[in-house]
């Protein structure tokens, strides 16, 4: 177990003083450059997107490339490289989109449509370590018309295809003919994003600057430096001494944020979930009864308490709860662990040599349960877990990776018992890539999950464009997992992202004159108007 954290030995007045001298200096000064700061307790893995599975990446990603197709500050689906878009619905759908005109890589090479094609065979070629693939199976031809119009048409209905029209698209004069898995283009990006790519220093930092010749404009900000720090405390001390602009913070740092009178702290009910996975091919966990039990024995409200100072909802399944999808018919499993002792018993786990530990045809219930490193609520949830568990006499031992290990030595090749982790969902209700069967080997199925009732509904949610449809497929689909516990669903979170006060968003009022207003959430999340983000010389970041 790593040592609690040193930000606790500091008395938080004296953080609050410091942080309030240090800004109260800073920011008198002028600032020739707009910059923006970022915090993350990880590095990025692949600056592709057809390759990122994890969010450093996929933030880098977001700066640098663009899709055809982006969602707006209300979650509703807007251009992006296209201009505009038809969708001709029947049993086989065909999108067309018609490009932006004039668009230009980073190195001055025109976009056309047949960088969309390039994209999209990348993607299909088997050869390519992606797990965006499922997204794509359906398409029977994308199918370039010129320049700038192309064609995207689909063997069967599949209602998510405009949203995975959202993946950055990658440039065909720098990637045709490479290994794209190992291609340098993966360390050094060149997209056709508000940001240009600027240097990466491994475990440090990331920095890209502004595009001067993007379609929507030049960013108001110069450049965003994407710092690693894996640690909670130095990121926290970081925060409040100016060292980092913009970080997600954890539930036990929110009042002493709100306490800083030059940061912004803003809520939302995150589009995700945390949970316990349980990897299917051993043996410990093939019984549903155990699953189930493992639930039953966890006080998750406790958890929820406890890790997230109440900051969030108890999960039920794989949908968030403020979703339409999401079914409110079923209840998060109570504490009981008697319960859990019965449905573990009718399994076959009893302690038949009184140690105190579950054992079957001699086996003790013992496992391992690995998490990341650097995330203090995932460490806590491994203590708790093991804690709880432990009173009805199973024994998991916590193992705690930095993530790139976490994830390629252990999660990726499913060399796991069980994990803890969490997902960062989509906008649609598609799942497929995480649940059908067929992810196993390639998707993100690295629990081995299979259930044949699943797989059909999973297919046929893909096809129904029809909301109501869908909405009683994935009330079912939700209804059978809550059954059979292939996650102990958790919790679906508060994200608390806090911002320095000096950033505001600039609009244009009357004759052009520059307006300042303050940075704000909406649906779509902190950064949905990033271009726009300014800090004013002189600025006052106080509004206290």
């Amino acid at each position: 177990m790593k040592l609690k954290l040193i930000l606790l030995a500091i008395p938080a007045f004296i953080m609050l003083i410091l942080s309030i001298s240090f800004f109260s200096a800073r920011t008198t000064l002028d600032r020739s450059i707009n910059q923006l700061v970022i915090g993350s307790i990880g590095d990025a893995s692949y600056l592709n997107p057809i390759l990122a599975q994890d969010s450093a990446s996929s933030d880098i990603n977001s700066f640098v490339f663009n899709g055809l197709l982006k969602y707006d500050k209300d979650l509703n689906i807007v251009g992006d490289l296209a201009g505009s878009w038809q969708v001709v619905e029947g049993d086989k759908p065909v999108i067309a989109f018609n490009l932006r005109k004039g668009v230009k890589w980073h190195d001055g090479v025109e976009f056309t449509a047949e960088d969309v094609k390039f994209t999209y065979d990348a993607i299909m070629d088997e050869k390519t370590n992606t797990v965006r693939r499922s997204d794509y199976e359906l398409v029977e031809e994308v199918r370039v018309l010129d320049k700038y119009k192309l064609e995207v048409r689909y063997s069967e209905p599949f209602s998510p295809g405009l949203e995975s029209w959202t993946i950055g698209i990658i440039p065909e004069h720098l990637l045709s003919g490479c290994d794209i898995n190992t291609a340098e283009f993966n360390r050094y990006p060149v997209g056709t994003g508000p940001f240009r790519f600027k240097e990466w220093i491994s475990d440090e930092k990331i920095v890209v600057e502004a595009n001067e010749d993007y379609f929507e404009g030049h960013p108001f900000l110069d450049r965003i430096i994407y710092r690693i720090i894996p640690e909670t405390s130095l990121s926290e001390i970081e925060l409040l001494t100016g060292g980092i602009d913009y970080s997600n913070v954890y539930p036990h740092q929110y009042d002493r944020m709100r306490q800083n009178p030059y940061l912004r702290v803003y809520t939302h009910l995150s589009l995700g979930y945390s949970y316990i996975g349980y990897n299917l091919e051993n043996s410990l966990f093939s019984d549903r009864r155990v699953r189930q039990a493992l639930t039953f024995a966890l006080d998750r409200k406790k958890i929820l308490d406890y890790c997230l100072n109440g900051r969030g909802k108890l999960a039920t399944g794989p949908f968030p709860n403020q979703m339409w999808y999401h079914n409110p018919q079923i209840l998060p499993y109570p504490y009981s662990p008697e319960k859990a002792k019965n449905l573990l018993a009718e399994a076959g786990w009893i302690d038949s040599d009184g140690d105190g530990i579950l054992d079957k045809g001699g086996k003790p219930f013992k496992f391992t349960l690995i998490t990341n490193s650097g995330n203090d609520i995932r460490r806590d949830i491994a203590v708790l877990a093991q804690r709880q568990w432990r009173e009805i006499g199973i024994v998991a031992v916590p193992r705690l990776y930095e993530w790139s290990t976490f994830i390629n030595t252990y999660v990726n090749p499913r060399n796991f018992d069980a994990c803890i982790l969490g997902w960062s969902l989509g906008v649609d209700p598609d799942q497929y890539s995480i649940w059908h069967s067929s992810q196993i080997k390639d998707g993100f199925n690295f629990i081995s999950y299979r259930n044949e009732e699943i797989d059909r509904l999973l297919v046929s949610g893909r096809r129904e464009y029809r909301k109501g449809k869908r909405r009683a497929i994935y009330h079912r689909i939700h209804k059978i997992m809550a059954r059979e516990q292939p996650y102990t669903f958790l919790f679906v979170g508060e994200a608390l992202p806090v911002l320095s006060k000096k950033f505001f968003v600039v609009e244009y009022g009357e004759r052009g004159k520059k307006d300042f207003h303050p940075v704000k959430i909406a649906k779509g999340g902190l950064m949905y108007d990033l271009i726009k983000w300014y800090v004013p010389r002189r600025a006052v970041v106080s509004d206290r």
